[in-house]
């Protein structure tokens, strides 16, 4: 099964869901949000990459209430669920269903974010999605990852694991939880954060750096022009 189907298939009840499967879903999103460097009422464009439901760009657009959002997935379940959510207002929002680590990026973004979803790419599709990142952005342009993220040697990947299972557990996820859950993570092709930095680098980003980690979730960020390093501090679980 593809990833699109895997997620067509979550598609009603994944709201839900994740709040069970993701330890600290809303500290993450806190994370991501805090070292956005927009004022609230600048009017800007944000991209949403692999936007599923539209749950970060409901934190994105309640944050910013003048920003208009793209939002793309493989999924067109999912993105169904996103045009419910954001009926009201729907001058804000532009729905694609596309392939983002095939196609090419529609350009001119303040900001483009991502949650959760980078993790189902090749290394390769990776690197090549943070250089076609990189090029859709006007200058000074922000790009924040909220992802999971490889453990450094297989000790920590199974520790990240025990942890993960036992706190999915405690959420509430019930075995048809996880069992869902293991199905859609048989498309996972993570990468320790690490790596993921130092290709962000390669890509031409400046102030790379991680905001919040918290075992094997992570959110990291770097800058299009903007000269120095990332000045927040870097948390560990």
């Amino acid at each position: 099964m593809t990833v699109g189907a895997l997620f067509d298939e979550a598609a009603g009840g994944y709201d839900e869901a994740r709040r069970r499967l993701v330890p600290g879903l809303d500290a993450l999103y806190a994370a991501l949000l805090e070292g956005v460097p927009f004022g609230v009422d600048e009017p800007i464009k944000v991209l949403d990459l692999g936007a599923g439901t539209g749950l970060l760009s409901a934190e994105i657009s309640g944050r910013f209430p003048r920003a208009g959002i793209t939002l793309v997935d493989l999924s067109v379940e999912m993105l169904r669920v996103a045009r419910r959510r954001f009926a009201r207002e729907p001058g804000r929002f532009e729905f694609r269903v596309m392939d983002f680590a095939r196609k090419d990026l529609p350009a001119g973004y303040d900001l483009v974010v991502s949650a959760l979803a980078v993790h189902h790419l090749t290394d390769g599709d990776k690197r090549e999605l943070f250089e076609r990142v990189f090029g859709a952005f006007v200058a000074g342009g922000l790009f924040v990852n909220l992802d999971q993220v490889l453990g450094e040697t297989p000790g920590e990947e199974a520790g990240y694991e025990e942890w993960w299972l036992r706190n999915a557990r405690e959420a509430g996820a019930s075995e048809e939880d996880l069992a869902a859950a293991f199905r859609r993570m048989r498309a996972d092709k993570s990468a320790t954060l690490g790596a993921q930095l130092r290709w962000l680098e390669e890509a031409g980003f400046d102030s790379v750096g991680c905001a919040y980690k918290d075992h094997r979730f992570a959110v990291y960020r770097g800058r299009k022009g903007i000269a120095g390093s990332y000045n927040g501090k870097e948390h560990h679980g």
